[in-house]
């Protein structure tokens, strides 16, 4: 189903019309041209029936015995197909607030998760004949791709190496945009944004969840540390030897090297032992 224009008149010019034949309808009853008078009595109601007011950012489908006659979205008062049904469209911008709803992530862990939807209807006459009830239907196929969405990832990574949807939350709202889009532009609706409002993890699982979070944080930045205590090491060995101030052979680097990661590495501040003898003793 495609949209397209209905016939129209302007409605002033329509008022004015069945102002004057009724005008004459008066008149040859007067003139006991009943014949005359009838046939400009059932022009005006004829007219008059057609007569639609339209608000602003509103649409009306035109439907007569069962065919669609067009659609209007000239705003004010017009004449139209005379006695038609006629359904009106709001083409403003609504938002949809979807449910709590209770998903597993890629690793099957049971997440909480909800989203605004931000949208608008750009083809009434699908809207109106290519879907039943369309607002209903927008609300269940936001469900389904918030679903799907969040299906694709993780809740939350620590290894920086994939897309979660708690770290990348631009990222996840453009994929269900894109993923809604595709699935209203069968009912003429045009998704202009779809945001996350809600992500945690369900409460069965919440403080078991909470417990791995708190361990994979301290993995991730121990290894950190690690990596950053090694590079300090190596540099400070490789400053001594270029100076000339000490010269160590493969033991004694071995236990520098032990003794800075220890110093470096430890939750507490190492105490320092002073050597007042020689290096070898």
């Amino acid at each position: 189903m495609q949209e397209k224009q209905a016939w129209i008149m302007n409605g002033f010019l329509g008022i004015l019309i069945i102002a004057l034949l009724v005008a004459g309808t008066v008149f040859s009853i007067f003139q006991q041209q009943f014949v005359l008078g009838g046939i400009c009595l059932i022009v005006a109601i004829t007219l008059g029936s057609g007569i639609t007011l339209i608000q602003p950012n509103q649409s009306v489908v035109v439907i007569f015995l069962g065919k669609y006659m067009g659609t209007i979205r000239q705003e004010g008062i017009v004449v139209t197909v005379p006695f038609s049904v006629r359904r009106t469209i709001s083409l403003r911008v609504r938002n949809f607030n979807s449910n709590r709803l209770k998903v597993n992530d890629v690793n099957g862990n049971p997440i909480e998760i909800a989203a605004v939807i931000v949208f608008k209807v750009i083809d009434a006459a699908k809207a109106v004949f290519d879907v039943d009830r369309y607002e209903q239907f927008v609300e269940i196929q936001s469900e389904t791709a918030i679903r799907a969405v969040a299906t694709k990832y993780p809740y939350d990574t620590f290894e920086n190496v994939e897309l979660t949807l708690r770290g990348n939350a631009e990222e996840v709202s453009n994929e269900l945009t894109t993923e809604l889009q595709e699935r209203l532009r069968v009912a003429g609706v045009e998704v202009i944004e779809a945001r996350l409002t809600h992500l945690a993890y369900s409460t069965e699982i919440a403080q078991a969840m909470l417990q791995r979070q708190q361990a994979s944080a301290i993995i991730a930045a121990r290894k950190k540390i690690v990596e950053g205590a090694v590079g300090m090491v190596q540099d400070a060995i490789e400053q001594l030897e270029h100076d000339g101030l000490v010269e160590l052979d493969d033991e004694r680097k071995a236990a520098m090297t032990n003794n800075l990661l220890v110093a470096i590495v430890s939750d507490h501040g190492a105490q320092p032992v002073i050597n007042t003898g020689s290096l070898y003793q």
